[in-house]
């Protein structure tokens, strides 16, 4: 069964840096379009950036320049880099995969902008 488990989300100083990572089990990520989503309290889920079986890569507009999503197939890992990090980019944050018809998602990691 495919698990997603993420980690290294907690509290960061305005400009600060984080870098979240999503293990994952069972699936195979040359053939699973992975993406990192967030959701801020009284606010939809939305996609941060994700990237296709082919590795390339797409972000909202909100975290362009500032966030870098990147992958280790070996390792079945999904990473995302986050620097210059505001308070606007408070939220869980959940990784996806798109993996045979199905849509799979983590538990969640709480980051935290605030000084």
């Amino acid at each position: 069964q495919v698990q997603l488990v993420e980690s290294g989300g907690g509290l960061v100083q305005p400009g600060g840096s984080l870098r979240l990572s999503c293990a994952a089990s069972e699936i195979d990520f040359t053939a699973s379009f992975m993406g990192w989503y967030r959701q801020a309290p009284g606010k939809q889920r939305e996609l941060v950036a994700g990237i296709t079986t082919g590795g390339n890569t797409n972000y909202a507009d909100a975290v362009k320049g500032r966030f870098t999503i990147s992958r280790d197939i070996a390792k079945k890992t999904l990473y995302l880099q986050m620097n210059s990090l505001n308070g606007e980019d408070t939220a869980v944050y959940y990784c996806q995969a798109s993996y045979r018809f199905r849509a799979y998602w983590g538990q969640g990691t709480q980051v935290t902008v605030s000084s």
